[in-house]
């Protein structure tokens, strides 16, 4: 495979991070690179890092923690080979004074020797299990960015960080919902099992057709929209924070690592 060919679930790690590298890929990388861990990512200065730490564990369902770097790095070799943290997701986000300034491709003319990389699990990694069961991933077949919403469900602050839970949300069919929670709940590390499934208001949710992050998809009058906790939390926890300066990914742009899915199932 090269660098130019069609991406598609059985792309390797490599080509997607390569893909981005070179500007190929500039969208959402659900469904690429099946079988293989995807992560969301929380790059903060040194001084913060300590904090940002106890806040993840404060608050593991939303940002489980499959990685640390150390200050200045941009490879982490617990992620994958001939990675770099800068230049290998499609799309990233830059934040100064508590507020997103800069979408970039490339954030490699912005980094700094005192940033540290947080790589947390993310949902598109359960996907490739939810597939494999049979299952439809409603995003996926639009070929849209899956839709992800603030919620009223606050977080446990720690370290200086605090806010609200941000969730992704799939809408099933009843059987399927349910074998969506039995799947999901093998892989804690990738955010798990939902957090809610049924009425959204319940969590602060008022308009399925208006998301907060990503797109809209298609929820028919007999399916049940399903909520997982999401990797987009600690972007809004950021802007709510009011951090210096951070970056991270943008929504649903994730790094796409050399971590097979099964090595993260529990059983």
């Amino acid at each position: 495979m090269t660098i130019n060919a069609p991406l598609n679930a059985h792309s390797s790690p490599l080509a997607v991070r390569q893909a981005a590298r070179t500007g190929s890929l500039s969208g959402p990388t659900s469904g690429l690179a099946s079988g293989y861990v995807q992560v969301n990512l929380v790059i903060l200065p040194e001084s913060q890092a300590s904090g940002f730490l106890r806040f993840c564990q404060a608050n593991p369902k939303p940002c489980p923690l499959l990685a640390v770097s150390e200050p200045g790095a941009r490879h982490c070799h617990i992620l994958g080979q001939d990675l770099d943290i800068a230049r290998d997701v499609p799309e990233y986000r830059v934040y100064r004074d508590g507020q997103m300034r800069d979408t970039r491709t490339d954030v490699a003319d912005v980094w700094r020797e005192d940033l540290v990389t947080f790589a947390l699990g993310c949902s598109f990694t359960f996907e490739h299990a939810l597939m494999a069961a049979g299952l439809r991933i409603r995003h996926i077949d639009e070929t849209r960015n899956v839709p992800m919403f603030k919620t009223s469900v606050p977080l446990t602050s720690a370290g200086g960080f605090g806010g609200n839970l941000v969730v992704s949300m799939r809408p099933f069919a009843a059987a399927d919902a349910i074998r969506a929670i039995q799947i999901t709940t093998r892989y804690p590390q990738v955010h798990g099992s939902p957090v809610h499934l049924g009425d959204p208001s319940l969590i602060g949710i008022h308009n399925l057709s208006s998301p907060d992050y990503g797109d809209a998809v298609s929820v028919g009058d007999h399916d049940i929209p399903v909520f997982w906790a999401c990797g987009v939390t600690p972007q809004q926890v950021l802007i709510d924070s009011g951090v210096e300066f951070a970056i991270t990914h943008s929504p649903g742009h994730m790094l796409v690592t050399d971590i097979p899915d099964n090595s993260l199932a529990l059983f």
